[in-house]
């Protein structure tokens, strides 16, 4: 048992992690952004004297899909850094126990050698449309790395796949694929429109299993090099389409707009270093996590405001 301290604990991943810390008898602390503006210093500094904790999960973000990272690019890589960098500081200060930074697939270039290695993650440059979010994340695990030269922390840093399960964001305007299919689907339009032609890949992991890989890394693990959390599953996003139409029972026009961008070609990751680490193993398909999130999403639709 321990003072846990989960930043973005309010959100997508973080609830679900805070359900499985409380449940294990942790006494955690989950700040909410109106009242820390992780990007500021002070606010930061105030959280870690109220917390008071042992443990740090580091989950807070700001990101988006394609259209986010297009649209906030300036943004993205400057709250992700700082917010990191106040983090990696200020658990220093605390003398934290444990500190698990989270990191994301953005940050591997844009053709990186599938699967997804972590020692490919200097390779190159990542896809255009969300470097600014990966660059900024990469360099959080550069000063994750060392502090723990310099100071002895015990900083890890996960990578997850992309996330999708309940409580997801579903808001159209800076949702990633799958809840804004699963929204456009439910919700009766005639056409879907889809950025791009469908031939990208991606990774999806359910978030109760990501939530797990979290538990599993901070009792287990306690090196310097990131560690992938994934399926190892790669999936088309035109089969990912036709599944998510199949399980909504959607019958109208999905349309591919050419014009737009694909993001990165390719996204599967090599998840062997996660099972040999810390005996990390996804446990949910992507079709039956997707059935989950839909009949979530339905139940939400139905449920009065």
């Amino acid at each position: 048992m321990s003072r846990a301290l989960v930043t973005g604990g309010g959100g997508f991943l973080g609830t679900h992690l805070v359900e499985r810390l409380e449940s294990a008898g942790h006494d955690v602390f989950v700040p909410r952004r109106r009242d820390y503006d992780l990007t500021r210093f002070e606010d930061a500094e105030r959280m870690y004297a109220d917390a008071r904790p042992e443990l740090v999960f580091h989950l807070a973000a700001e990101v988006g899909g394609i259209g986010a990272n297009r649209a906030n690019p300036g943004r993205y890589w400057y709250a992700n850094l700082m917010m990191g960098a106040h983090v990696l500081e200020l658990s220093r200060q605390h003398e934290v126990q444990k500190t698990i930074v989270t990191g994301t697939v953005c940050s591997y270039p844009k053709f990186t050698p599938v699967p997804f290695h972590e020692d490919d993650l200097w390779n190159g440059y990542p896809e255009e449309t969300n470097a600014p979010y990966g660059v900024a994340k990469k360099a959080v695990l550069v000063g994750a790395q060392a502090y723990r030269a310099q100071y002895d922390m015990d900083v890890i840093f996960l990578l997850p796949a992309n996330l999708y399960g309940p409580r997801d964001n579903f808001d159209l305007e800076s949702s990633h694929v799958i809840p804004a299919l699963i929204r456009k689907m439910l919700e009766g339009e005639r056409e879907v429109v889809l950025w791009g032609d469908g031939s990208p890949t991606r990774e999806f992991l359910y978030v109760d299993d990501c939530a797990e890989g979290f538990v599993l890394a901070a009792e287990r693990y306690d090196g310097a090099e990131p560690v992938n959390l994934g399926t190892g599953v790669e999936t088309s996003i035109r089969e990912l389409a036709e599944t998510i139409a199949d399980l909504t029972g959607f019958d109208g026009e999905i349309t591919w707009d050419t014009s737009m961008p694909n993001g990165q070609p390719r996204r599967q990751l090599d998840a062997s270093r996660a099972a040999e680490l810390f005996e990390f193993r996804a446990r949910t398909s992507l079709r039956d996590g997707l059935e989950r999130t839909v009949a979530w999403y339905r139940d939400m639709a139905r449920t009065p405001a």
